[in-house]
Formats: C-alpha cells, structure tokens, sequence
C-alpha cells in the first residue's frame, strides 16, 4: 500500500467510491468499522479495516446480500487480506493534507449514536453513476440542513405524523432512487418491523411510511418526466420509449410491494421504462401481460421468504428466451426456480437493477 494506516473515513470513502454515511451505516450495522484510536480524534481506518472494506463492496457489487458480504469480509484471513490490501491506493490532497476541509466536515456531519444518514447521490455501481454522466448537483436548498436519517423517519411514522414523513422521504431533483431506498427507506421499513406499537383505530404506522414512499416515488418519476419532455423528448408512452419495457411483477400476497416501485422507478432514473404489474396476477393474466406488452425482461422482487414461484415458472414455460430476473432474500427457494440460463435469481436491489439495466441497455 502506498498509505500509512490511520486514515479519516471520508478518505477511505472517497477511495472506496462510496459515501461516508455508507461507511458508518457498515460500521453500526455489521462491524465493518475503523479500529484505530487516536486520543482526541476520530477512529482511524488500518490497512486491514480498508481491505476488508473493499471485500464487502466488491461483493455488494456483484450483487450479494450486504450481510453475507459484511460476513466474508469480517471472516477473511491475513491471505485473503493481503490479496486486497494493493488494490486500493490512497494519494495526499493537493496541500499536502491527508484530509481537506470538506473530507473533515463531512466526518463531523451526522456521526451522532444511532443515526443512520441517508445514502449516496446516485449510484456508482450502474453505468451512468458518477463517473460518466451522472445526475447534476444538487441545489442548494433542496434537502434539509442535516441529513435525513432512518430513526427521524421512523418516528414520525408512530407518530402518524404523514407530512412530516412524507418531508423526509421527498427525493431532491437528480438523486437516485435505488440509493435512497437501500440506504433510508429499506432500513426503516426493516427497523419498524422490529417496533412493537399500540395503535388505536387506523393508526397503522407502516402505511404511513408506504404513503411517504410511494408519494415520493411518484414526484420523483413524474418531474422526472416531465423533465424529459421539455427537452424534446417522448412522452412516457410513446412506442420508441415502450421497445425496451421492463415488466415488474411483486410477488404474490406480497404486503407492501414498495420494492418492486422502487425498482421501477430507479430504472427510470437510468433512462429505462418499467411498469409494475398491480392487482391479482395469476398465471393467467400474466401470460397474458407478457404477450401484449412483449417486455425485454421481466422482474419479480419480494420481501418473503418463501414467496410463490407460479408466475415466474408459467412465464418461462411460455416465454423461454425472455431475460427473468428474481430478487430472492432468502435461499430457501432458490433451488425451485427453472433451471436456466435466462433466469436468474438475484441477491440484493442494487444486483437486481443492474442486471436489469445491462439488459435493457
């Protein structure tokens, strides 16, 4: 390595191409942390914290569960370590400084216990990210003074408080949506879980956080759209827009489908066109949605772990060629999907939209 060990963590995010609330969301989450302690200062990330690091991102990447990967990377041996330890490198600032003003104000930002800060700007991991024509800046103004973190929004969901929920949950213009439901609104949703509430009558705190999200979404997409419009573009329904059409399918009795208009609006957000399938969607009619509407691939997210697979094996019996992508959590019916080379069982959201995303590109 070319660093000496005690790095700041908005260093090693910056290396790394991720945000620094990503890096302390790993900390509190999974253990990934800074081991090195300076009197009077910030925890400092070693060599081996930073190769471990770059484990867990590169399996986050090629679309394993965040916490099988935090797993392997906390696991790994000193071999497995010095394997990683090259392959990131750490330059001094153009003052010579190992962190600017903007790297020390960014890890003084929202490092209170607890907290859990909103995500990156867009995603790195998908062509289009940062690197090569990503969303413009963000305007001043547009967000509120402090970031908005998973215990605000879970609080005003028991509160029943929707305004200010859906305050939090609205997505400044030129975010990402996959980011900022991977790193808000998924862990809220997964924290509430966890809450035990006494409720009085239609007081129920998850719909109030499912309103949020799915008004949110849909500002999103439609200024989105209307964005794309003004500039000269198709209209969402135009046929040119509707070749490369991804069909969304929740699984069946699913809940709460937010994820499955989460991805669609996110593939939107990368210049795809999606649509989610709603209401009752049994063999049948999903033969026949598939038929009409002739999609370029086709997606199923759940949150179950054991969901009914009837609708993905009915559309590949039909359809052989069609590209299928299935974002499973759970291994336990992983081995019931058909076995083949166009289905293809995906671990995390992130791998899900961008496999997606290579295929309708």
């Amino acid at each position: 390595m070319t660093y000496s060990p005690g790095l700041a963590v908005a260093v090693v995010a910056r290396r790394l191409g991720v945000a620094p609330a990503t890096l302390r969301t790993w900390d509190r989450r999974y253990g990934l942390g800074p081991s090195e302690h300076r009197a009077g200062s910030h925890r400092r990330y070693t060599e081996d914290d930073v190769a471990r690091l770059v484990i867990m991102r590169r399996l986050t990447l090629d679309g394993v569960a965040p916490s099988d990967a935090a797993r392997a990377a906390l696991e790994a041996d000193g071999e497995e370590l010095a394997a990683h330890r090259g392959t990131v490198t750490f330059d001094m600032d153009a003052d010579g400084q190992e962190d600017g003003p903007d790297e020390l104000r960014a890890e003084d930002d929202a490092v209170h216990p607890g907290e859990q800060a909103s995500g990156r700007p867009f995603l790195r991991a998908v062509p289009g990210g940062e690197q090569g024509g990503g969303p413009a800046p963000r305007a001043v103004g547009t967000r509120d003074p402090r970031p908005t973190i998973v215990s605000d929004v879970v609080d005003a969901a028991i509160a029943y408080d929707q305004r200010t929920c859906d305050r939090l949950l609205r997505i400044p213009s030129g975010d990402d949506p996959a980011a900022w439901w991977s790193d808000l609104v998924e862990p809220a949703l997964e924290r509430l879980a966890e809450r035990t509430v006494l409720a009085g009558p239609g007081e129920v705190p998850e719909i109030v956080l499912a309103n949020a999200t799915l008004g949110a979404l849909r500002e999103h997409t439609q200024a989105r759209e209307e964005a794309v419009v003004a500039a000269g573009g198709p209209p969402p329904n135009h046929p040119s827009r509707m070749r490369r059409i991804v069909l969304v399918f929740a699984a069946p009795d699913e809940p709460l489908p937010l994820a499955a208009h989460a991805l669609a609006a996110s593939l939107g957000a990368h210049g795809a066109m999606a649509r989610i399938v709603t209401g009752p969607a049994n063999v049948h009619r999903t033969l026949e949605l598939v038929t009409m509407v002739r999609p370029a691939a086709v997606a199923m997210v759940t949150t179950q772990a054991r969901p009914d697979l009837g609708i993905i094996h009915a559309a590949f019996d039909a359809n052989p060629e069609l590209p299928m992508f299935v974002g499973l959590p759970s291994d336990d019916v992983a081995g019931e999907l058909p076995l083949a080379t166009t289905v293809h069982r995906v671990r995390s959201f992130t791998g899900l939209l961008h496999e997606l995303l290579a295929v309708v590109r």
